[in-house]
C-alpha cells in the first residue's frame, strides 16, 4: 500500500459519559461529533399544560384500576383532587403541589404502574411555568 489508502476505517470512538459516585448537578452538556449544548430561557408551550392533564387523567384511571391494592385508595383520591385544585388555581403554591405529589407518591407505593405515573405527573407539574 502506498500513499492515503481512503478504505481505511479510524477506530471506534466512545462518546459517552461515565459518572459514578457522590450526588452529581450536571448543567447543559453535550457528547459526540458535532453536538451542542445550548443555555438560555426556555419557553413552555401549552402542550406542557395539555401534558400533565393528560397524565392525571391517567393517575385517575389507574387509581379506579387498581383501588383494591392501594392501602387507603380514598385518602389517595383526595389527594389527586388537591392536586388537581391547585393546578387550576391562576397561581399554583410550589409547596402545596410538592406536598400533595410526596403523599400522592406515598399512598401508590404498592402499585407500580401509578408509581410510574405519578412520577412522569410530577415531572410535568414541576415543568409548568410558574411552579
Amino acid at each position: 500500500m502506498t500513499g492515503n489508502d481512503d478504505s481505511r476505517q479510524d477506530p471506534p470512538v466512545n462518546n459517552g459519559v461515565m459518572i459514578s459516585g457522590g450526588t452529581h448537578y450536571v448543567g447543559n452538556q453535550a457528547v459526540g461529533h458535532g453536538a451542542q449544548a445550548f443555555s438560555g430561557s426556555v419557553s413552555f408551550q401549552p402542550q406542557d399544560v395539555e401534558r400533565t392533564a393528560e397524565l392525571l387523567a391517567h393517575v385517575e384511571r389507574l387509581l379506579e384500576e387498581h383501588r383494591a391494592a392501594l392501602a387507603d385508595p380514598d385518602a389517595t383520591t383526595r389527594e389527586l383532587r388537591r392536586l388537581r385544585e391547585e393546578l387550576e388555581e391562576p397561581e399554583p403554591q410550589r409547596t402545596v403541589l410538592r406536598r400533595a405529589l410526596d403523599r400522592l407518591n406515598d399512598f401508590v407505593q404498592p402499585v407500580t404502574p401509578l408509581v410510574v405515573a405519578v412520577g412522569q405527573l410530577a415531572q410535568s407539574v414541576q415543568g409548568l411555568p410558574g411552579v
